[in-house]
This record gives C-alpha cells, sequence and structure tokens, in this order.
C-alpha cells in the first residue's frame, strides 16, 4: 500500500537541521564577536592588533629594565661603588663595636696602614707580594753580596752557553755589569707606596681635574726580559685633596721598575692613586713600543701599544672621560 506522506516527513527533518545549523553558526559568530575575536581561526581587528603590539612591546620595555648593563659596566675596582664601601665601613665598626675595641677608627687605620683592602696595593712593602721580592726587601748586605755573585755566576753561564768566552778581555766585567743593571732596572721590588708619598696629601679644596702628561716610562717584559718604552699620562679629579705632583711620575716608575707587562702597569699605577688619594676618579694612559715586538717575533718596528685605565668618574661619566682624553692628546 503506498505511503503518500514520507516524502514530505523527510524533507521536513532535512529542511528542521538546516535551520539548527543556521541558528549555531549565528550564536558562533555572536559568540566570537562579544570574545573580541580570541577563538583560534576568528580574524583579529585593527584595534585588536594594535593592542596586541602595545602589550608586546610593554614586556619587552619591562625585559630591558630588568636586563643588567652589561656592556656598560667594566671590570673595575670595586671600591668604585660607594654603596658597597659605606655597607663595609659599616660592618668593620660594628664588628669593632662587639669586640669592645676602640671605635675612634684607630684600629682600622692601624691595619690599613698594615694591608691595603685592594688586592694590588700592599703598603707594607709591595704589590703582588711574593717569598722572593720580600726577602730581597728585607736582606742584609752579606746577603745581597751573595744575591749578586749568584746573579753574576748565572749570567756567565748563559755567556758561555751562547758560544762566547767569558773570560776574553771585553766580557771579564759583563756578569757584574749586568746584574748590576737587573737589579737596577728591578729595583721597584724594593719600594712601597707609603714611602714614595711620603705624607705629601694636602687639603686644598680643589675638586677640577689635575693632570701630569708624557712621563717617561722604561720597563722589562716579563715574557722575554727585554725593555718596552713610551710614556704614560695620569689625570685625576680630586676629592679636596691633592697629591704632590712628583709623586705621581714616581709612582710609575715603581711600578715599571718591575718585570712587567703594559696593561698590568697601567692599572697598577691607577688603582694605587685611587687607594692612596681617595679621589673622585683616576686615568691612566700609556703609550709604548715593545721591542720582543721589535728586535724578534713580528719585526714591527714602527707599531705602539696603547692601554688605558680609568676608575670612578672618570668610568662612569664618557664627557669626563672624553675631556681626558682629549687634554692628553688621543682626540686626534
Amino acid at each position: 500500500m503506498p505511503q503518500p506522506n514520507a516524502p514530505s516527513s523527510a524533507s521536513s527533518s532535512d529542511s528542521g537541521e538546516a535551520t539548527r545549523s543556521r541558528r549555531d553558526g549565528r550564536k558562533r559568530k555572536q559568540n566570537g564577536k562579544t570574545d573580541g575575536g580570541k577563538e583560534a581561526g576568528a580574524t583579529p581587528t585593527k584595534k585588536q592588533k594594535a593592542g596586541g603590539s602595545k602589550d608586546v612591546a610593554r614586556v619587552k620595555r619591562s625585559g630591558a629594565e630588568r636586563r643588567p648593563h652589561s656592556l656598560s659596566k667594566a671590570a673595575r675596582d670595586p671600591r668604585d661603588d660607594p654603596e658597597r664601601e659605606v655597607a663595609l665601613q659599616q660592618r668593620r665598626t660594628s664588628k669593632a663595636d662587639e669586640d669592645g675595641k676602640m671605635v675612634d677608627g684607630s684600629v682600622d687605620s692601624a691595619i690599613d696602614q698594615s694591608r691595603s683592602p685592594s688586592p694590588v696595593i700592599d703598603f707594607d712593602g709591595l704589590s703582588r707580594p711574593s717569598r722572593g721580592t720580600r726577602e730581597r726587601l728585607e736582606e742584609t748586605p752579606s746577603e745581597a753580596a751573595v744575591r749578586l755573585t749568584k746573579m753574576c755566576g748565572a749570567v756567565r753561564t748563559l755567556l758561555e752557553c751562547m758560544g762566547e768566552d767569558p773570560d776574553r778581555e771585553g766580557l771579564l766585567d759583563t756578569p757584574a755589569r749586568y746584574a748590576k743593571a737587573m737589579l737596577f732596572f728591578t729595583k721597584g721590588y724594593q719600594q712601597n707606596i707609603a714611602d714614595i708619598v711620603n705624607a705629601a696629601i694636602f687639603h686644598e679644596g680643589h675638586n677640577e681635574m689635575v693632570i701630569v702628561k708624557d712621563i717617561e716610562v722604561f720597563s722589562l717584559c716579563e715574557h722575554h726580559l727585554v725593555p718596552f718604552t713610551g710614556k704614560m699620562h695620569i689625570g685625576y679629579i680630586p676629592s679636596n685633596s691633592v697629591v704632590g705632583i712628583s709623586k705621581l711620575p714616581r709612582i710609575a716608575d715603581m711600578f715599571a721598575r718591575r718585570l712587567q707587562i703594559q696593561e698590568r702597569l697601567t692599572k697598577e699605577v691607577a688603582n694605587a692613586i685611587m687607594e692612596t688619594l681617595k679621589p673622585q676618579g683616576v686615568a691612566v694612559v700609556m703609550e709604548s713600543s715593545h721591542l720582543c715586538m721589535v728586535m724578534r717575533g713580528v719585526e714591527k718596528t714602527s707599531s705602539s701599544t696603547l692601554t688605558s685605565c680609568v676608575l670612578g668618574c672618570f668610568e662612569k661619566k664618557s664627557k669626563t672621560r672624553n675631556e681626558f682624553f682629549s687634554l692628553v692628546g688621543l682626540k686626534r
């Protein structure tokens, strides 16, 4: 028996499903609008793009603010940090109070007279002190004679190993002459900062730049024991106290009269002045020619080596640093 109503019921069910799918599609679109287009597959508007870029910029700025300025802060003397210095001074004062010692600073000053807080300077005798240099500083005349005789024998052995005759007329006194010359070249091992400065620090209330330039420097390269010579420029900005002008070249000579490399020599002079005078800042520049590069090795006769060390305000303020470089002739 035929069923005339079957096709109409099927078509009505299809139309109902289509109606429901359209209704669901409208709801999804409405939800997408209310959510600001955040659902997957939704295309962001121009306003949303602008807001997103602002968020990214905000994150980048906050990251930059948290990032340490590692490229602008060189590895310098830690005493350049005033907050650290104040904290250390407070710690020393509290320790003296706990131990029941004098609080007037005499204990600390006594310690400072024997040992400096800087790893470079040691006021009881030497920088980079070792057993051999301290023995030389404290030796008696008889011990000095034994040292000289030992050095003469070593030089005679060197002459023999080079193929020379140490007994010929021109070389008879060479071992003694060379030994005495080496002791003179390295006499800085027997000097210290306290004796050189000799309390020549004067409270003048001066706080402008002081520069001593073109200080002639002669030293021995510790790698080949041949000379390097040049000129050193020293500048500092006082904290109301100035040092005798002649003391700056004397400090340079003290460190130069040792087995050295130019990089360390420049740094030691700067740290010594900073430690002794406690100024606002110190700047040292050295330009020299190394005979180990001229007479041997690459044999570059016209080359020169330039090194610098800036501490305190010279390191922190580019304007001050550039003024110093300009005054000593480095801004060509």
